[in-house]
């Protein structure tokens, strides 16, 4: 590794946990928080813009924000069950939400189940709430990318490129301890989603997007850069044939999403805009 590079390097923090008194408060956990505060501020001025009901958002986030937080551990034990199960493993670790161990795929999941509940309960379409999320949705993801660099984890192969990652050597996989400096993937996913989330925002104001169009146009980005990031990873993953797990479950669910912004877009074609909490006969508020 050149001296140059490393000078041109990115430092990576000493710690991801900071103590007040006994009291651990980690990096991570912020970025969880700090995240999804910004993406229910987003998405409440999302909705209340296209006609909603103001607080609704907000109402829906105390059901989506803890069946994501459900989803997304059981989503990181179903697919590493290794770490719990088997000779040696103690299952009960599993529950450990606290230890980390969260799978985006699953949050997302849990999130969403949570979420058609409560739109059930408070009478909002979930199509209109996930077309005021999706920008909000990038934002949060970015921000919550800002734990892996704090732990020193998720990063990608090694680089002498500028803007490569220094990691600790207590922290380099097996095999790479003679290299100091990564692909920051935290880093190239936290832009690409920034990026995402602005420009679902721009063909929003140019196009208006409902009936779910928003949301499967995010996901399909999401995915998409989800997939070259995935593959620059060099932490322990599952593997079917060549590619990691999450490669391939981004592959299936851009196709996903690819047929459902197909199928939303000729239902927009068919079907008139309503104002969104209305009715679709332009009736009065559905609200309970």
């Amino acid at each position: 590794m050149s001296t140059t590079a490393l000078v041109a390097s990115i430092p990576s923090p000493d710690t991801g946990v900071l103590y007040l008194g006994p009291l651990p408060l980690r990096a991570y956990a912020f970025g969880i928080i700090i995240g999804a505060l910004l993406a229910i501020w987003m998405t409440e001025r999302r909705y209340v813009a296209r006609g909603g009901r103001a607080g609704a958002v907000g109402d829906i986030a105390i059901w989506a924000i803890p069946s994501g937080i459900i989803g997304a551990r059981i989503y990181h034990v179903l697919t590493s069950p290794e770490l719990y199960f088997g000779e040696g493993r103690n299952p009960v670790e599993a529950l450990y939400i606290w230890n980390g161990g969260l799978g985006i795929w699953g949050a997302v999941a849990g999130g969403a189940v949570g979420a058609w509940i409560a739109c059930r309960r408070y009478g909002v379409r979930p199509s209109e709430l996930a077309d005021a999320l999706a920008p909000g949705l990038l934002v949060a993801q970015a921000v919550g990318r800002l734990g892996n660099y704090f732990n020193q984890e998720l990063f990608g192969r090694p680089t002498d490129l500028p803007w490569g990652l220094e990691i600790d050597v207590a922290n380099r996989p097996n095999g790479f301890e003679q290299f100091a400096t990564f692909h920051p993937t935290f880093l190239y996913e936290l832009l690409w989603n920034l990026a995402a989330a602005l420009l679902i925002v721009l063909i929003d104001r140019r196009v208006r997007l409902t009936h779910g169009r928003a949301w499967w146009l995010y996901v399909m980005l999401y995915t998409a850069g989800r997939v070259w990031t995935e593959a620059l990873r060099i932490d322990t993953a599952n593997m079917i044939g060549p590619f990691r797990l999450n490669v391939w479950t981004s592959i299936l669910v851009f196709a996903l999403g690819a047929v459902m912004f197909w199928w939303c877009t000729r239902r927009s074609r068919r079907e008139p805009d309503v104002a969104v909490g209305t009715d679709d006969a332009g009736g009065g508020s559905t609200r309970e």
